[in-house]
């Protein structure tokens, strides 16, 4: 099979090396400013395209892995988008964080063209990703996803059926509300700890030896206590999109996002302060009573 991918940054570029030297499938990419460098890559054989389309005609698989649902939405049905370029049997395999009533209908525009289309978001980190141990999460049909099983083999180390089309970005969005909810409430309780001048190492071993213990803790401990953000390089503005994706599915569901609506407000005032591409862990700073 023939791979193709849009969306080469810190997760897709993961992705994408995996792709061709765990996988050894030939790979097309879009050329995009907004990519990672792509001399790695380029250097084991993946091939740029100016559009999408272009990646469309090229692949029989191609990995979407962007922002969110607008980007998806362009990338899909835009000015030479895969519209344009897909090949009737191809799959769209969309690894990004999406809203699922999005998601759906994207799949049925792809299926209109004789095409299939999985959802099929990631869990773990940019440094899983370039390891190829990422765990996704796929909605969808399950002969669909034995078809490109192989190719999501390549940069994985758990691949789970969750359900039928659009579940996999329901369960993502559930988990990054959980994820990112935990570590901005760690945030908040480091911040404090540190305003009253409480030894970091003490305040992280307390909690890793009782309740506290948690994945949340481990991500954010490198930076409560050595000032080290490198653990979870992911951008306090996508995180506010996350967890407001999650309170749009709610809202939509007719669920309660009340401690939703707290999180979101913590995190949209770093993002209004200026802080949007400051790393999620960076919050514990963030948060310190004279930091305006």
């Amino acid at each position: 099979m023939h791979v193709g991918i849009i969306g080469i940054g810190l997760m897709g570029h993961g992705i994408a090396r995996n792709v061709l030297s765990r996988g050894g499938f030939p790979l097309s990419f879009l050329d995009h400013p907004g990519n990672q460098p792509v001399d790695e890559i380029t250097a084991r054989g993946a091939q740029g395209c100016a559009t999408s389309a272009a990646v469309a005609a090229a692949s029989d698989v191609v990995i979407l892995c962007v922002t969110g649902s607008p980007q998806v939405e362009a990338i899909v049905t835009g000015t030479d988008g895969l519209t344009s370029g897909l090949k009737p049997g191809s799959v769209v395999v969309d690894c990004s964080t999406a809203l699922p009533e999005s998601t759906l209908r994207m799949g049925e525009i792809v299926k209109a063209m004789g095409c299939d289309y999985i959802d099929a978001p990631m869990t773990r980190t940019a440094r899983h990703a370039h390891d190829g141990k990422l765990n996704v999460l796929v909605g969808g049909e399950a002969a669909t996803l034995e078809k490109v099983r192989p190719v999501l083999a390549s940069f994985t180390e758990s691949v789970a059926h969750v359900g039928p089309l659009g579940h996999g970005h329901r369960l993502k969005l559930l988990h990054n509300y959980v994820s990112v909810g935990f570590m901005t409430l760690l945030a908040e309780a480091a911040a404090q700890s540190a305003d009253a001048g409480v030894d970091p190492q003490v305040f992280v071993d307390v909690l890793a030896g009782g309740g506290g213990a948690s994945v949340a803790l481990d991500r954010l401990a490198p930076y409560i206590v050595e000032g080290n953000r490198e653990g979870l390089p992911f951008a306090v503005a996508n995180a506010q999109k996350d967890i407001d994706y999650y309170r749009s599915m709610s809202d939509a569901a007719g669920a309660r996002t009340s401690i939703a609506d707290g999180v979101s407000g913590a995190i949209s005032a770093a993002v209004d302060a200026g802080y949007g591409q400051a790393y999620l862990p960076e919050l514990v700073k963030l948060f310190r009573k004279d930091v305006s």
